[in-house]
């Protein structure tokens, strides 16, 4: 099963080489037919700390590196790039 990437704005690079980033998505409300947008939050790891707060950051499934860390950041060349 290929891992996830998944796309959102860094909300918070407070702790070392971690990242928390903030995922939107939209889909339609079944019964209001309705556009609705979810947000989470996941934490990524981040080992060089190259990103800050309000950067866009692509993300990628991995191995749990922590009790809440089980995402890290692609390269930021990589997630220019697309």
């Amino acid at each position: 099963m290929p891992k996830r990437i998944l796309e959102g704005v860094v909300v918070s690079d407070k702790g070392d080489k971690t990242v928390v980033v903030k995922v939107e998505r939209t889909f339609l409300h079944p019964v209001l037919k309705k556009t609705v947008r979810r947000s989470k939050k996941y934490h990524a790891h981040d080992e060089a700390n190259v990103y800050k707060a309000g950067e866009r950051a692509r993300i990628i499934e991995c191995a749990p590196k922590s009790k809440l860390k089980t995402w890290e950041v692609l390269p930021k060349a990589a997630s220019q790039e697309a």
